[in-house]
Parts: C-alpha cells; sequence; structure tokens
C-alpha cells in the first residue's frame, strides 16, 4: 500500500513541476505580466511626451505666438520698443544668510 501512496505523490509532483516551473508554469507567467505592465507605463509616457510634442510643432508651423514665444524664452529677443530688465541678486550675503552660516 505505501508502494500505491508514494507512487500516487512522485505522479503528482511530476505533473505539478511544469505548472509551476516549466516554461509556460505560473511563475513565467507572473514574470512575464509584470514586463507587460511596466512596458505599458512606458509606452504611455512615451505616448503623451509624443502629443506633446505633435502639438508644439503644429503651433510651430500654423501659428506665430509659439514662435515669438520661444525666442523670448530661449534667446532673450524683445519687440521693437520693449525694455529688457534683469535683476541679478546680490553677491552679498543677507543679514538672515549671514546669521544662519555662522551657526
Amino acid at each position: 500500500m505505501r508502494i500505491v501512496v508514494y507512487g500516487m505523490l512522485a505522479l503528482l509532483v511530476i505533473i505539478q513541476y511544469p505548472l509551476w516551473l516549466g516554461k509556460g508554469g505560473w511563475l513565467r507567467v507572473y514574470e512575464l505580466d509584470r514586463q507587460v505592465s511596466k512596458q505599458m507605463e512606458k509606452n504611455d509616457a512615451l505616448a503623451a511626451r509624443n502629443a506633446k510634442l505633435a502639438g508644439e510643432v503644429k503651433d510651430l508651423k500654423d501659428g506665430t505666438k509659439a514662435i515669438e514665444e520661444r525666442a523670448r524664452a530661449e534667446h532673450g529677443m524683445s519687440k521693437e520698443g520693449e525694455i529688457f530688465v534683469q535683476v541679478v541678486p546680490s553677491k552679498k550675503p543677507s543679514a538672515d544668510e549671514a546669521n544662519s552660516q555662522k551657526k
């Protein structure tokens, strides 16, 4: 009788091995599912970036406001008759900063 029980247990283990650890087993499926989830998140982020870039390209092709805004921001350009003012912080630390540095 023991031989039959041990034989059945051995068969059970042999049958379960591919289910859990085989090429198409649960652990492999779980790992692949995690990889798919990560890739979908990356794809969503890239799709949002692409949509933003497509909108920017459309603005640059169609309108002059985007070109003007970009010229002002990146190159510091101004219109005729405008005055450009830049505020530069002083190099001396204020009294509060000096006191905090002494501590």
